[in-house]
C-alpha cells in the first residue's frame, strides 16, 4: 500500500520528547514510536503499556515512524509491514539523545526486562 498525502503531515511536530500517555501515567517505555499525521509519541509493543498501537486503535492512523535516534524506519498498521522510508517529518526526529532508552531516567523498574512483551 503506498504512502498517500492523507496518511500524515509533515508539519506536525512530535507531542513531547517521550510517550505522551506515559509521562501522564507516570509510566515508562522501552522504545518510541510517532505517528506521522498527529505526531503523538508513544511507546512501542514490547513497553508495557503498548501506546503506539493503542493510538492506531483510537485513531485510525496509519503510520509510525521509530523516534529512536538513529533509526528511521516506519510502521504501517493497515499491512502490518515495516517500511524503509516514508515523508518527510518535522523535527526533532528522535527522543533526546540524553534520554535513555527504556526510559524515563528515574521511572524503569530495575526488573523492567521481566515486565516487556516479545
Amino acid at each position: 500500500m503506498a504512502i498517500e498525502a492523507q496518511d500524515y503531515d509533515a508539519g506536525a511536530p512530535p507531542s513531547g520528547p517521550g510517550c505522551q500517555e506515559c509521562e501522564e501515567s507516570r509510566g515508562w517505555w522501552v522504545h518510541l514510536r510517532r505517528c506521522a499525521l498527529c505526531g503523538h509519541v508513544g511507546c512501542c509493543d514490547s513497553s508495557p503499556s503498548q501506546h503506539a498501537t493503542g493510538h492506531f486503535a483510537q485513531t485510525g492512523h496509519p503510520l509510525m515512524r521509530s523516534y529512536e535516534p538513529g533509526e528511521a524506519w516506519w510502521w504501517d498498521y493497515r499491512t502490518q509491514e515495516s517500511l524503509a522510508e516514508g515523508p518527510a517529518l518535522a523535527a526533532p526526529l528522535a527522543r533526546p539523545d540524553d534520554q535513555p532508552a527504556p526510559g524515563p531516567a528515574g521511572r524503569v523498574p530495575a526488573n523492567w526486562r521481566e515486565l516487556i512483551h516479545r
